[in-house]
This record gives C-alpha cells, sequence and structure tokens, in this order.
C-alpha cells in the first residue's frame, strides 16, 4: 500500500506542510488548490520542494462544478481545465480529482455529464493528465459512488476514473459490496477518511469532525479490504478536513497519519492476509502482536512537604509502604493488588516532571508477556523510545514516551512469576493491613487537551490495541467535557481521556493547576466498598451534597441500611441493566485525585454521577479558598 496525504489534511503553509509528511515517510501528497493559491511561489518552486524533499506530487484538487452545467458556463469550465493542466505541467503531476457538482445551475443528465467527461479526458490525455471523478455526499446529482461509477463507465476513457473516498461513502449509508464491481484500474485515487458517528448535516460532518483512521468508528478496515478485492494497487490518500489538525503542530498530524495507515495495512493483512497481505506494497514488517494486560504500577513524582501531603492521602486509603528500592530514593507502597511508586530520586525524569508539574503521575507500568516485543511495536508506530539507567542485579524495563509527558513501562511476566518488587526494592515490616478487600487499578483518567484528543486515541488503539468507545459529553457547571475511554479485551486497562473546549470546566482547571495535560484520577476498585469505607477518615473524602440522596432514593429502590450508610459516607451511586456500581472521590493533591469503586456486573464509570462529582469539588475548592 502506497502512502499519501492530501496537504489540507496539515497545519502551516505548502513548504512546511510536504517537508512534514516526507520526514514522516510519506511517499506522495496530493495538493489541495486552495494550499496552492495562497503559498507565496510558483507551482515550479512547489514541485522542487517537493523533489528535495522526495516526495511525489501525486494530484491537483479539488476541480469543482464541471459537469452538467448551462451550454455558456461549459466552455469557461473547459478553458479553466486546461488552465489546471498547465498548473499540472509545472508541479509535474498528472492527475486531476474532480468532484461533483454542487451547483444549483447543474442539470441531472448523467448522459450528458459522461459526454463532457469524454471530451475533458481526450484533452487530458493529450497531455499525459488522469481524471478522477469523486462522488460528494451532498453533491446535487451525483452524490454516491455508484452513479460516480455509472458515470465514468458511460464516458469509457482510459484516462477517466473513479475517486473513492471512505467519507463520503459512509456518509451515505452505502453498501460496501458494489465497490467490488469495479475494476481496480478504473479507480484513479482512493481516498481514506475515518470520523465519529454523528447525526449532523453531511457538509458539517465532513469539514469538521472526519479524522485519521483508527481515531474514528468508520468501518475502515472493512472498506480496505473491499477495495483491494478490486486489484487496485495506487496510492492511498489521507484527506482529512479537521478543526484539531488545523491547530496541531504539523509534524506531529502528519506522524499520525503515517501511524494510522501503519495500523490500516496490518489490520487488513492480519484479517484477510489472502486478500490483502500479497498488494501490501510497503514490504514492512508487521509489528508484534499487543500483549499489555493489566496496570502493573503507577508511579508518582513529588518530593518535600508536596510528598507529605499526598503520602497522608493515599495512607488514609490504606497504602503502606512495603519496599525501597535498593539503591535509588524510590519507595513503593501497596494496597493489596495495587502498586504505587512514590520517585524522589534526584536528577532523574521523575523530579524533572515534579519540577514542571508538581505532585503527578509520570509513568505508568503495564503487565506484558514480551517487553521487547512491546518496544518493537512503539517503534515501528514511531513512538518514542525512553531509556533507563539499571545497575547490575536490577530489572531492566524498557519504555517510551507517552502522550501527555509521563512514560509507559512495559513490565514483562517472567516464568518464575517474581514481580518488579522481587528484584529492584528491599521488603519493609509492615503492619497488617488496615482491609482484606481484594483492590486492584480499575481506570487511569487523563485531563488533555483537544489537540491532543484524536492522537491519544490513535495512541491506545495502535500500540495498545485497545478498543476506543465513541465520544460521550459529560456536563460540567462551567461548560462541557468530552470524554472517551480506551479499554482492554480482558477489561483489566481501562484508560479515560477527557478534554474541553471550555476554559474553567474542570478539566482545564486541572490542566492550569497541572501545568499541562497528565493523569488526573485514578479510580481503584474494592470488592467489598461498604466495610472498607469504614475505615477512611471522611475528611479525606469528598462531600457528597445531601439533595443528591434525595433524589436518589426516589430513582432507585435502596434499602434504608445502604441508603443511611451512603450518606454517612459520601458515598455515590448507579445501576444498569445488569448491575451496580458504588463509589466515592477523595479530594485532590494538586489537581489529582481518587476514586474507590464496586462493580456488580456493571460495565460503565459512573457516568450519571460525574456532574455531582464535578460541582461537589467546585464547592469543595470554593471552600478552601475561602
Amino acid at each position: 500500500m502506497k502512502h499519501s496525504i492530501a496537504s489540507v489534511c496539515l497545519s502551516g503553509n505548502l513548504k512546511q506542510k510536504i517537508e512534514a509528511a516526507a520526514a514522516a515517510g510519506f511517499r506522495g501528497i496530493e495538493i489541495f488548490e486552495n494550499d496552492l493559491l495562497l503559498y507565496d511561489a510558483s507551482p515550479a518552486v512547489v514541485r522542487r520542494i517537493a523533489e528535495d524533499n522526495n516526495i511525489d506530487i501525486i494530484a491537483l484538487q479539488p476541480f469543482r462544478d464541471f459537469e452538467c452545467m448551462p451550454r455558456q458556463n461549459m466552455k469557461k469550465n473547459y478553458d479553466r481545465a486546461e488552465r489546471k493542466f498547465d498548473t499540472m505541467a509545472e508541479l509535474n503531476t498528472d492527475t486531476l480529482l474532480i468532484c461533483s457538482n454542487v451547483s444549483p445551475a447543474c442539470v441531472d443528465n448523467p448522459a450528458l455529464a459522461a459526454e463532457q467527461f469524454n471530451r475533458l479526458a481526450d484533452s487530458a490525455a493529450s497531455r499525459g493528465i488522469r481524471l478522477g471523478y469523486e462522488a460528494l455526499a451532498w453533491g446535487r446529482y451525483t452524490a454516491d459512488f455508484t452513479a460516480a461509477w455509472d458515470i465514468v463507465k458511460q464516458a469509457d476513457h482510459p484516462n477517466l476514473g473513479i475517486i473513492l473516498d471512505s467519507f463520503h461513502i459512509f456518509a451515505r449509508g452505502r453498501d460496501l459490496s458494489a465497490i467490488a464491481e469495479i475494476p481496480g484500474d478504473k479507480i484513479t485515487l482512493v481516498q481514506i477518511a475515518d470520523a465519529p458517528w454523528l447525526k449532523l448535516d453531511v457538509l458539517q460532518w465532513s469539514r469538521h469532525f472526519r479524522c485519521f483512521p483508527g481515531q474514528g468508528q468508520f468501518p475502515v478496515v472493512e472498506f480496505m479490504q473491499e477495495v483491494a478485492k478490486t486489484g487496485y494497487d495506487g496510492y492511498v490518500s489521507h484527506e482529512i478536513f479537521n478543526d484539531e489538525f488545523r491547530s496541531t503542530p504539523t509534524q506531529d498530524t502528519a506522524l499520525d497519519g503515517k501511524r494510522s495507515l501503519l495500523w490500516l495495512e496490518n489490520e487488513m493483512a492480519g484479517r484477510a492476509p489472502d486478500i490483502v497481505a500479497p498488494e501490501i506494497a510497503e514490504k514492512a514488517i508487521a509489528p508484534p502482536q499487543a500483549s499489555v494486560s493489566d496496570v502493573e504500577f503507577i508511579e508518582f513524582a513529588t518530593a518535600g512537604s508536596a510528598r507529605d501531603t499526598f503520602l497522608e492521602l493515599i495512607s488514609a486509603l490504606g497504602f503502606q509502604q512495603t519496599h525501597q528500592h535498593k539503591s535509588k530514593d524510590v519507595a513503593l507502597f501497596r494496597c493489596q493488588n495495587v502498586n504505587f511508586i512514590l520517585n524522589q530520586e534526584p536528577d532523574s525524569f521523575a523530579q524533572n516532571h515534579f519540577l514542571v508539574h508538581g505532585t503527578s503521575v509520570c509513568a505508568v507500568g503495564y503487565r506484558t508477556d514480551n517487553a521487547q516485543n512491546m518496544v518493537s511495536r512503539a517503534s515501528y508506530f514511531k513512538y518514542s523510545r525512553f531509556e533507563t539507567e539499571a545497575r547490575p542485579q536490577e530489572m531492566q524495563i524498557p519504555g517510551i514516551r507517552g502522550m501527555n509527558g509521563e512514560l509507559v513501562y512495559f513490565v514483562e511476566s517472567g516464568s518464575d512469576h517474581r514481580r518488579f518488587y522481587d528484584v529492584d526494592f528491599i521488603p519493609l515490616e509492615t503492619s497488617a493491613p488496615v482491609s482484606k478487600a481484594a483492590m486492584r487499578v480499575d481506570h487511569i483518567t487523563s485531563g488533555i487537551s483537544e489537540s491532543e484528543f484524536l492522537s491519544t486515541s490513535l495512541f491506545y488503539r495502535v500500540l495498545f490495541a485497545l478498543n476506543v468507545d465513541q465520544p460521550q459529553d459529560l456536563i460540567d457547571p462551567y461548560g462541557l467535557i468530552v470524554s472517551r475511554t480506551a479499554t482492554s479485551q480482558n477489561k483489566k486497562i481501562r484508560l479515560p481521556f477527557n478534554m474541553s473546549r471550555s476554559g474553567n470546566s474542570s478539566t482545564e482547571q486541572f490542566r492550569r493547576r497541572h501545568g499541562g495535560s497528565g493523569v488526573q484520577h485514578i479510580a481503584i476498585h474494592c470488592d467489598d466498598m461498604l466495610t472498607y469505607i469504614e475505615h477512611v477518615d471522611q475528611k479525606y473524602i469528598l462531600q457528597i451534597p445531601e439533595n443528591y440522596y434525595d433524589d436518589l432514593e426516589a430513582r432507585f429502590d435502596l434499602s434504608p441500611e445502604l441508603s443511611a450508610k451512603m450518606r454517612k459516607y459520601n458515598l455515590l451511586y448507579d445501576e444498569s441493566p445488569t448491575g451496580y456500581f458504588i463509589h466515592c472521590y477523595t479530594i485532590d493533591v494538586n489537581g489529582l485525585f481518587f476514586e474507590i469503586v464496586q462493580r456488580h456486573q456493571y460495565g460503565n464509570y459512573g457516568e450519571a454521577n460525574a456532574h455531582v462529582r464535578i460541582a461537589a469539588q467546585v464547592t469543595a475548592r470554593q471552600k478552601n479558598q475561602n
């Protein structure tokens, strides 16, 4: 599969877009007409920039409102096309993309359209140019790729083919099986875009919410599998209109675009190797399979009096120091199966993280059966490795740089069943645990910026092979929060991530306090919540308004005993068709807070109570300020 990207996907000027696409590893780039019009250099200069960066200009696009116009307009349209052919000669590209007419002046006459395209293709052929016709989902009369294909067939010219764009096909709800009826040599170009499923005007949906494959919900793998059946062996090119991409650094977006195509071709090969694998032209070695299975540890950067405040909170939750690192100022605190590492090592990544962000999560370790494979997978998808220094007889834990400034470690589960703390740490004498309830990490939630939202989705999907759900809205007293969750098949890794366009929302307030994006919220599952909470000092628990419990009792059939206990210990409650959910939240330290949860056949996250928690946090902050 030859990888290309349209310049419209990227921020910056045309030179910056070409350079970023080439640096990311793309072999081709489509030049969007507006990018060329707004660039202060000739098409010949653009050509040289592409040549200097060893990337092909595979097409000029789009040529609009051509077919089925009144007679007086058609002469001008043919003249416009000739001017575009001149520009293409300067750019050294041989493909012009023509999108279906949206003008109210055009007429519904497929036979006439075919005749006009035949004439235009004759002219293009004399100059060594191919034409591709694309059905826009909002085209006036040609809005479906099958209608566009009928016109191309009727025109019957070797220099005219069809453009297949996944967005326009899915936006129209078309059956993909019709793609197989098109011969591969009649497909001029395949354009690929993902998107969330939204009930919007299709033009607004297209202009603002397209995204790279793997960042949305469209069945893009199935689309490409159908394309592969045609025998098409040309470029697959991103064409993405997205507000976030226009505000994201050019190089970062281009890298994500490359990652998404690497992911797409490997998903294709994995699902249907007999059809797809022989067609993959890049010959890249497929990455090892993702193998993360659980959260092994969460590492915090802290120091001085901030450490004392943080220790006070986690000690109240039942954490005790059980181990001390052999050679570093690193302590391990445990509560049942939850491992918290507190890192105060001077001149370390953790301490640099603390200086920037204060007390915060600086790393998360994930359990895997092959750590080096996970690092190799990360390198394949162009994520940066992080090298740590291990002394003799200490475990070398490979890692990469994560999305939000923290590190991601891969901790291998050895055949001898020894854990990382059995190798690198010295055990300490500890008292009996306050609670014997089984506990484990339930989910880890990050607060991120809007510009990181889609990149984070891609990171979890391509690297960890997690399922990333549809975005959902959470109500905040000062705005709206958009949330997605990445989840492993075994449900042991759950990673929600939130962003908000509202400057005073809880997510943005956290990011200001934290000095950027990062982990905001850690949820710990407890299998006996009602007994556990009796041992937790309520001064560390977020206070919930009494009105919440009045409403709760009206909505659910709670026993008087349960209702009384929930009021006493500031517990929240939710039900699903299959089970129930009890949870509570702690006060925060530097914007970071904990949640204790108990699930009983309940797969959600207590979203129904999110607005209650956020409002209670606002009230708590206001009280502290006063």
